[in-house]
């Protein structure tokens, strides 16, 4: 039974970034709500509370069941879970005198506790934090202290329970990774074999074992989910496989030829089908982002029915759903309705009744790209940025049609081509082309002109929840804004979007 930590999500905006940090010291981690979790069995080696945006003397503050594993497994409060356990048992937690926001030092530790193993004195910590522990309960003792807060971190005595007022889980915690280590590995004896070739090796078991000679459909996008989840699939259950690569008219230029002859080289069965007059004569007229959403939708689930129904005896729906997308349709007040509808092929296991297999719905993206090198998928496709949905027609501001497609494809071109040529492609999460509702007043040779604006977009991330626009070379730019204006008939300006995620998002629509 594979060893795991359980993260217990009490709404802080760094939960992710700490099944992350576990994850990448190859143990397996999961997330859950801290109301709505499984009661630990003996494959859970630990358990994390997360920090809170809540004071623990909120009325509405999330109140952990802690008799369901305190004592039995180890325990890791960070922040507001560390400010709750001491709560709990009676200790004292109020409003902070000094406010600790950002970096700050630990001047004092103990060095004998084994959280702090090979943590020097004066590591720098990141803080942040309205309350703080002023007292602790009479079985509780200090194991860390920085300039401003006494209490910085605790261990209970005679049980594995800790506490820290930090978050170990950020960047500008500088031992943050090796606290946690010391806590999944020393404290909580997890064995480090979760890896990329072990979770193929046992998902494709899994996979030949429920699926066995079932037949399975997928919805291939030419992004790297559905490709990993087509490969592990593939290896599982070879040719009981049917995939299905739609192309609605959106999609970046020549990318239907281009991913169906990939896929062909992965030895995949896939069916190629051109949708393109569907989905453009249903768009017809449409400006509303959301509509739009849902007519892309619903085109593809016609389609893709459609198509399907040409296969007999199919049982599975396969969907390439990753964990951002399994935690985000989950919060910590409970189960929630809504599943990002671009994300899933929404209403098809129901109109097909069909049972649904996600394989890779435990990988955040950076491991389901991990594991798509593993499984020997080429690294041009495992490195392809995200690319919405709804493709360019949420990029299309205003109505879709041909024309502004084959403007936007042009652009959207040349700008990924450029940024491959100049060595920058991998530096940016995601590069994407605008075409905008307006015109504009130009010069070209003696003529005047009233032509398309597009804006060009490029941030980093590392999941896409919060993003910050990429700093491209001026000269870049300007080579990039010439080469556009010079080559694409209709448009005359290129401007640059300097947002940022949040308070702008990454897609326009």
């Amino acid at each position: 039974m594979q060893d795991k930590i359980l993260v217990l999500d009490l709404g802080s905006q760094y939960t992710q970034l700490i099944a992350r940090k576990i994850r990448e010291l190859h143990v397996y981690c999961e997330i859950h709500p801290y109301n709505k979790f499984p009661v630990p069995d003996s494959s859970v080696r630990g358990i994390i509370l997360s920090g809170s945006p809540f004071s623990v003397r909120d009325a509405e503050a999330p109140v952990p069941d802690l008799g369901l594993f305190r004592g039995k497994v180890p325990v890791l409060g960070i922040c507001y879970g560390a400010q709750f356990i001491v709560y709990n048992d009676g200790g004292e937690v109020a409003p902070s005198v000094t406010r600790e926001y950002g970096r700050a030092n630990l001047d004092s530790i103990d060095v004998n506790s084994d959280l702090f193993s090979g943590v020097d004195e004066g590591s720098q910590v990141w803080m942040s934090h309205g309350d703080t522990i002023l007292s602790l309960p009479d079985n509780f003792r200090v194991i860390g202290r920085t300039a401003d807060v006494a209490l910085a971190a605790y261990q209970a005595e005679g049980e594995k329970t800790f506490g820290i007022q930090f978050h170990p889980e950020v960047y500008h915690t500088t031992d943050g990774k090796l606290m946690l280590k010391n806590f999944v590995d020393d404290i909580c004896g997890c064995t480090q074999d979760w890896t990329p070739a072990s979770f193929v090796e046992e998902t494709v078991e899994m996979l030949r074992s429920e699926l066995q000679q079932d037949k399975v459909i997928l919805g291939l996008s030419g992004g790297v989910d559905s490709s990993v989840t087509a490969v592990l699939l593939h290896q599982a259950i070879g040719k009981n496989l049917n995939c299905i690569f739609v192309d609605n008219g959106l999609l970046r230029k020549d990318e239907f030829s281009k991913v169906l002859r990939s896929y062909e080289h992965m030895g995949l069965n896939v069916r190629g089908i051109d949708a393109k007059k569907r989905f453009l004569d249903a768009l017809k007229g449409i400006v509303d982002p959301e509509k739009k959403r849902k007519i892309i939708g619903r085109c593809f689930i016609e389609v893709f029915e459609q198509e399907s129904r040409r296969l007999k005896n199919v049982k599975w729906l396969a969907q390439g759903t990753i964990y951002p997308d399994v935690i985000e349709s989950v919060s910590v007040n409970g189960p929630s309705a809504t599943i990002k509808s671009h994300h899933n092929v929404g209403g098809l296991p129901e109109k097909m009744n069909l049972k649904v297999i996600e394989p890779l719905k435990l990988l955040f993206k950076d491991e389901v790209r991990r594991v798509g090198s593993t499984l020997g998928i080429d690294r041009l496709l495992l490195s392809r940025h995200p690319f919405p949905g709804p493709g360019l027609g949420i990029r299309v501001l205003g109505e879709v049609t041909a024309e502004s497609i084959a403007i936007l494809q042009e652009v959207d071109n040349i700008f990924i081509n450029n940024l491959m040529d100049a060595g920058l492609y991998d530096k940016v999460w995601q590069a994407a082309a605008i075409l905008l509702p307006v015109h504009s007043v130009g010069v070209m040779g003696d003529e005047r002109t009233y032509e398309s604006v597009v804006a060009l977009r490029a941030v980093v991330s590392t999941d896409g929840m919060t993003a910050d626009w990429v700093h491209l070379p001026y000269d870049f730019l300007s080579k990039l804004s010439s080469e556009i204006i010079n080559k694409v008939k209709g448009v005359n300006r290129v401007v640059y979007d300097i947002s940022s995620k949040p308070p702008a998002t990454i897609e326009w629509e």
